[in-house]
């Protein structure tokens, strides 16, 4: 039996503190471990800063709704949003072996969230963009 909770906020930063909240509170009444819940704490922050930041074209309120469940041995979270559509998996990877200066700004976060998961999956469909994180305990 899946074990569900959504959450929806509007695309202002601040509603990324709300989720992490949530996401505690979740995991907690199911017993799942700090170092997951903190783990999904991180990507939330990034992938959320990312669609807030950089997926909109206008300064409109959006919903962006979180969908969290338990799934055989699996911690499930999934983020629904109308953001200009944008692949993680098709992100580049940074060399993180270059030296600090010389990188080129940006990609680390995706890079940590796709290091972070066990699983990663993004799909875009009727102008709504459908990224999948999960995390086995």
């Amino acid at each position: 039996m899946d074990i569900k909770t959504k959450i929806s906020i509007i695309n202002q930063i601040p509603e990324i503190e709300k989720v992490c909240d949530s996401v505690s509170a979740f995991g907690e009444e199911n017993g799942l471990s700090t170092k997951i819940i903190f783990a999904f704490h991180l990507a939330l922050d990034e992938i959320l800063t990312n669609i807030i930041s950089y997926g909109y074209r206008d300064k409109d309120e959006h919903v962006i709704d979180i969908n969290l469940s338990l799934q055989a041995g699996a911690l499930a979270l999934e983020i629904l949003d109308d953001s200009v559509p944008f692949d993680p998996s098709e992100a580049p990877v940074p060399d993180i072996n270059q030296p600090l200066e010389e990188r080129k700004i940006g990609g680390l976060g995706i890079y940590l969230v796709k290091n972070l998961m066990d699983e990663v999956e993004y799909k875009s469909k009727d102008g709504i963009n459908r990224l999948t994180l999960k995390k086995k305990f």
